[in-house]
């Protein structure tokens, strides 16, 4: 047997593939299965086998997850600048409520203010 003729051989040894399923049937056929549908009915009804249906089921448990306590990539850039917005605006407000301290202790030591008109 020559190295071309495995080559060669028809494609029906080649598994099917098809394109994958669409995020929100996904969600869909999880939230059947929570529900209370069984893997073997969500099966029977859908294309999908039970180990892909209990794959998709697995991957949206809080377990599979990232660790608690760790935020996604945009949640945590937000919460970064949240952070230093509040930081800036406690700044500006312990400034203003110095100025403002400041401005009533001046206008009461003037002399001849308008409580004597």
């Amino acid at each position: 047997m020559d190295n071309l003729s495995l080559v060669h051989q028809p494609e029906a040894h080649m598994p099917r593939s098809r394109p994958p399923y669409p995020p929100e049937f996904r969600e869909q056929i999880v939230d059947l299965h929570r529900a209370g549908r069984s893997f073997a009915e969500l099966t029977a009804e859908f294309e999908p086998s039970e180990q892909t249906i209990r794959a998709w089921v697995a991957q949206t448990h809080p377990a599979a997850q990232p660790a608690s306590g760790a935020l996604p990539l945009d949640e945590r850039e937000e919460l970064k600048r949240l952070r230093r917005e509040n930081r800036q605006l406690r700044l500006e407000r312990e400034i203003l409520s110095k100025a403002a301290a400041w401005f009533a202790r001046e206008s009461n030591a003037l002399p001849g203010s308008s409580a004597n008109s």
